[in-house]
């Protein structure tokens, strides 16, 4: 169980991704108070702890009854990342509403897909999965998601400190850096949905 928890660790880590999540939250919130960043830090967390708890509890199941697959899962949400990368390069951060930036922001795009990964998600129904791993490792996957979500928090929470050192313009070209970078991470989430990888690597 112990190296369970220890690759769960890895793969939760990698795909929440604290510190990508940390850059594109710096960024959006950049004209935000102290006050408004911190209630946005916290309002994400909770949210993207309720998606990703809920897909850990009930996610295989909905997807079976559904009928879709875990595949066709992992290609949309590539596609939805993709769309979320390219809105974060061609918007002017500047013109966006500091009335709503501080709730709707928090749900949209920090909470999901920015710390609720489709990814992370995915991670979550397949180191749960009920046909492979008895309920006393489940818990223990269910605790390092909170565990990942909590360093998040933390991050987020303090993030002002960044702020003052990158200031709003860096706070910008961070935006549009994280945006390239989710765009390539989502073409390469739907190129191994559809196997492409195996059509490319032939041989020499």
């Amino acid at each position: 169980m112990f190296d369970k928890a220890i690759q769960d660790a890895l793969i939760l880590w990698a795909t929440i991704d604290p510190i990508g999540t940390l850059a594109i939250f710096s960024a959006l919130t950049a004209g935000m108070s102290v006050t408004q960043r911190r209630k946005t830090a916290t309002r994400a967390v909770l949210y993207a702890g309720g998606v990703l708890i809920g897909s850990l509890v009930i996610g295989q199941v909905l997807l079976t009854a559904m009928g879709i697959s875990l595949l066709s899962f992992q290609l949309g949400g590539g596609i939805i990342l993709f769309l979320f990368g390219l809105q974060m390069i061609f918007t002017d951060n500047d013109q966006s509403s500091g009335k709503e930036s501080d709730h709707n922001v928090a749900i949209f795009p920090i909470a999901i897909p920015a710390t609720a990964t489709p990814g992370a998600i995915l991670a979550v129904i397949l180191l749960t999965d009920n046909q492979i791993y008895p309920i006393a490792q489940q818990l223990v996957t269910g605790l390092i998601v909170v565990a990942t979500l909590a360093i998040t928090w933390v991050m987020m929470f303090f993030s002002d400190r960044i702020l003052a050192v990158i200031g709003s313009g860096g706070a910008s070209l961070l935006t549009k850096i994280m945006g390239m970078i989710l765009a390539a991470l989502s073409v390469q989430l739907v190129m191994n949905a559809i196997g492409v990888e195996q059509w490319a690597n032939v041989g020499p």
